[in-house]
Order: structure tokens, then C-alpha cells, then sequence
């Protein structure tokens, strides 16, 4: 295939959260071409796995944009407290959360028609290769049933955990990974809640239960070896305890970083630039990532309008605060996934919520 004549300032792969807001705030000075899997005609194309909870860190970083979420994406229950189960030592206790109880695919639709008309949106499109001759990439992409190839100076890699910018040009720059299971299931309780669940011998990382318009959603991060067997023994476990999940709605799955040390997280080489989950910005604790997708385009989209000689330097040292930040989440994480360090936690009731019954 032939590249398309245009060369474009820069190509983003990616439009969740972190390629919509680096499209949005890039300056127009710049031709930007930006590809992404989801259609925005519905719910046609990907749509990311996710339990749709916006965490505060998400909240914090949306609100310096000026961004208010409009009522389309919220979604019924709002719900202020987490049950946390640890099924191995038979544990519960209760958490208050302040998160939003959203519609993840209708969020990044939203964001992604906050980018001005002057970047090229190819929507629909699977991302198959990247080259670099010269001084262009050629990226090629698959779009209505067709290829297509079109050049940039530079590239911007936010696809995530599975970033064909980073496997490609980066390739050893590798980063743990799980595979994140969904199924939707019609909602069966008459009290709607959301759950977090602990159970070492299904996964070393934690699943998720949350009410959503009518509908329950079963998931977690599991090791990739024995993924769907590992999901299919959690509702097992959970239809002994009343759970129906024999008929799901619809199933999905991709997979997540999971940043265990500093060198898991990288910014890009050359003119090659990493944000969000695909530079491994995601939390080792919670797996929360909007924040960090948000935050990390926002530095990037300023290094790249300020016009400095080396901007991934540049872009390395406004990302360190991230780092920082996700250090100190690995810190936390043997709290949370040490079956000791957790039990002690939870026994002690520290910051739990005493339920009123």
C-alpha cells in the first residue's frame, strides 16, 4: 500500500482517554491524525472492559480541564461504600468510596467528540503496523474492510496495555500483564451494590462485582495463564452464594498493564511518545487508570506546544510526579494483595465503615 500523501505532525494510535485529551489539547498549528478501534456510531467497534467506576484522582484531573460530565454517562446506582471480601479467610468489611458510577463506553465517545474538527479522526480503524523510514512512520490500519497507510513526523502511543506503538518500536520495553475479564448479567438483587473481591486462589491481583442500569457486571485481572478458568472458578465460588450468572448479556476482555517496578514505566524514544496505560501509567493497587491517562496527555500535549529542542526529555521530567505518584501505589500493594497484610488490615477495621444495620 502506498501511503497517503498528507504527512501529518503527529499520529495518535489510541482515543480512550489519554489519545482523546492529547488530540483535544494539541495545538491546531499541528496537522494531527488520530486512529482509534471504537466507531462513534453507537456501540459498534471495541469497547474497553471496565468496571466504569471514575475514581477521585479522575474526578481531580477532569475538573482542572473545566470538564463536566454530562448526565448521559452517569448511570443508576451512585454507590458510596464497597464490600470488600476476602473469600480464602472468610472476611468482610465495608469501605466508603467516592466514586462515580458511569457508562465507560459513552465516557470516551464524549471525549473523543471534544476534538477539534481540525484533527483527522479515523474511527473504526485497527491499527496492523507501524514502520519507520526515514524520517516518517508509516502507519497502517485497517478501516472499513480496507487498508490504509498514511506518514507522521512523530507518533503518540495510547492504545494501551496491548500498544502495538510500544510492542513495535519499543519492543524491549516489556511490562507484566493480565487479562481483565467482563460479563454483563441482568441484575438479580433487589439491593444493587458494588464488591470487591479477594481470593488468592483464583488471581494474585482482585475481581469486581457493581450494579449498572439494571445490569450486574462480574470481573477481574487474572494471570494470563488459565485466564477463563480462573474466571469460571470465581462464579462458581459466587453462584454458591446465590449469584445466577449462568446467562451473561455479553462478554469481554483485553488485557492490563501491571507496573510492578520503575523501569516498567517508559515515556517513548526518538519522536516516539508513550501516554497513558501503554507508558505503563496505570495503578498497581487499584488498576485505576484514567487519572494517569489524563494527566500524562496533559504533559505531553504541553511539551509538545511549547516547542522545545528535546521534547521527550522534556516530557520525561513533567511525567516524573506520575511516577512518583504509582511509586507509591506499588508501596501500597502488599496491603491489599498479601493474604497476612491484608487480613491484619481488615481485622484491625482500619478506615472501615461501620455498617448501620
Amino acid at each position: 500500500m502506498l501511503p497517503d500523501k498528507t504527512i501529518y505532525d503527529f499520529a495518535i494510535i489510541g482515543l480512550g482517554p489519554a489519545g482523546a485529551t492529547a488530540a483535544r489539547l494539541l495545538d491546531p498549528k499541528f496537522r494531527v491524525a488520530a486512529i482509534d478501534k471504537k466507531s462513534r456510531a453507537g456501540r459498534e467497534g471495541f469497547q474497553k472492559p471496565c468496571g466504569g467506576l471514575l475514581a477521585p484522582d479522575a474526578q481531580k484531573a477532569l475538573s482542572k480541564f473545566g470538564l463536566t460530565l454530562p448526565k448521559e454517562i452517569l448511570v443508576d446506582p451512585q454507590i458510596f461504600a464497597v464490600k470488600t471480601t476476602d473469600t480464602k479467610q472468610k472476611l468482610l468489611q465495608y469501605y466508603q468510596r467516592f466514586y462515580i458510577n458511569m457508562d465507560r463506553h459513552q465516557f470516551d465517545l464524549w471525549l473523543i467528540s471534544l476534538i477539534p474538527d481540525s484533527v483527522d479522526l479515523f474511527d473504526g480503524a485497527d491499527c496492523t503496523g507501524i514502520l519507520k523510514r526515514g524520517d516518517f512512520y508509516e502507519i497502517a490500519f485497517f478501516q472499513n474492510q480496507q487498508e490504509r497507510v498514511i506518514r507522521a513526523k512523530n507518533i503518540v502511543g495510547a492504545d494501551g496495555s496491548n500498544s502495538v506503538v510500544r510492542k513495535t518500536l519499543l519492543p524491549r520495553r516489556k511490562i507484566g500483564q493480565y487479562v481483565s475479564i467482563v460479563q454483563w448479567f441482568c441484575e438479580q438483587r433487589a439491593t444493587p451494590f458494588y464488591s470487591c473481591i479477594f481470593d488468592r486462589d483464583i488471581t494474585d491481583s482482585y475481581c469486581w462485582g457493581v450494579s449498572k442500569d439494571g445490569c450486574f457486571i462480574l470481573g477481574g485481572a487474572f494471570p494470563k495463564k488459565d485466564c477463563r478458568k480462573r474466571f469460571d472458578a470465581l462464579k462458581k465460588k459466587l453462584s454458591a452464594e446465590g449469584f445466577r450468572l449462568e446467562e451473561p448479556i455479553r462478554t469481554q476482555a483485553c488485557l492490563v498493564s501491571m507496573p510492578k517496578r520503575l523501569r516498567d514505566f517508559c515515556v517513548g524514544e526518538d519522536t516516539a511518545f508513550l501516554i497513558g496505560e501503554a507508558a505503563g501509567f496505570i495503578s498497581p493497587s487499584s488498576l485505576e487508570g484514567i487519572s494517569y491517562a489524563l494527566n500524562s496527555a496533559c504533559a505531553l500535549a504541553e511539551v509538545l506546544n511549547f516547542g522545545c529542542r528535546n521534547p521527550l526529555l522534556r516530557y520525561r521530567m513533567k511525567s516524573v510526579p506520575i511516577k512518583i505518584r504509582l511509586m507509591l501505589k506499588l508501596f501500597k500493594s502488599p496491603f491489599m494483595y498479601q493474604p497476612f497484610l491484608r487480613m491484619l488490615v481488615m481485622k484491625l477495621g482500619i478506615k472501615r465503615l461501620r455498617m448501620i444495620p
